[in-house]
């Protein structure tokens, strides 16, 4: 079985836009290098970063709720901790999230964008140390199976971005739905990188939203349920060695490399 690495995705702010990487470095234990690090609260959630717990998404700004979302294009630069948003190819707000004053601009910024839609004032909050703001507790780094988004396309009829799945690894050369025969198997790639499937991910209406457009145009929790009698796509992993990973990079079952 050879897995190739397609492409590389974070999300740094929670429901809003993806970022492709050449590659990341990933630590044991950790998180998706720059993944959920902020979250745009819908009013109150109860979230304490003294105590960060895992809270509900819809605390939070998101698709499944929220899909004009889709419509900004977003950019994080970690070097200048500065979010960037546009809106229709023009800029609509930008703030230094590690300042007061730049939080207070991307939060005035959702107010005026989607005030039917706030319950309350929204508050740009940031993942303490060891924290992100992912759907699952154990939800690490998130992998797609392209070959399962093919086969989808095919029950739904109609053209199915991958990015709807809003994972963090894109995979080439598995079968379609092989993705869940590896749960609880160990990949390895050439850096060291050791990743343990972990569990399927159940999809929900977040992914009906195009990730281009921001229009609702298609069913896949449903089609999923009809076509296949579940409604998961993707996988999770947990990292338990440090590597570096890239797009092209092969990703080994360790099962199958001793068997080499």
């Amino acid at each position: 079985m050879s897995i190739r690495i397609a492409s590389l995705q974070r999300y740094p702010v929670k429901g809003l836009s993806p970022e492709r990487l050449v590659s990341a470095a990933l630590t044991k234990g950790g998180y998706f290098p720059g993944d959920r690090l902020f979250a745009i609260e819908n009013g109150p959630s109860g979230f304490d970063a003294a105590d960060p717990q895992h809270q509900p998404k819809v605390k939070f700004l998101m698709l499944m709720r929220n899909e004009r979302l889709a419509r900004l294009k977003t950019r994080y630069l970690a070097s200048i901790t500065t979010l960037f948003i546009e809106d229709g190819g023009r800029e609509v707000a930008r703030g230094d999230l590690s300042t007061r004053e730049g939080r207070l601009a991307i939060e005035a910024f959702f107010r005026r964008f989607m005030p039917s839609e706030l319950r309350g004032p929204p508050k740009v909050l940031a993942a303490p140390e060891g924290f992100r703001f992912t759907d699952s507790r154990r939800g690490f780094v998130s992998l797609i199976n392209l070959a399962s988004v093919r086969a989808l396309e095919e029950a739904v009829g109609a053209p199915v971005d991958p990015l709807r799945f809003r994972g963090n690894l894109h995979l080439e050369g598995l079968a379609p739905w092989a993705e869940f025969d590896l749960v609880g198997q160990v990949l390895a790639a050439p850096s060291g990188l050791r990743l343990r499937v972990t569990k399927r991910i159940e999809r929900c209406a977040a992914t009906n939203v195009d990730p281009a457009t921001g229009t609702r145009d298609l069913q896949i929790p449903k089609s999923l349920m009809q076509a296949y009698g579940h409604v998961d796509c993707g996988v999770y992993a947990e990292v338990l060695a440090d590597g570096v990973v890239a797009e092209g990079d092969a990703l080994m079952p360790e099962q199958a490399a001793l068997a080499l």
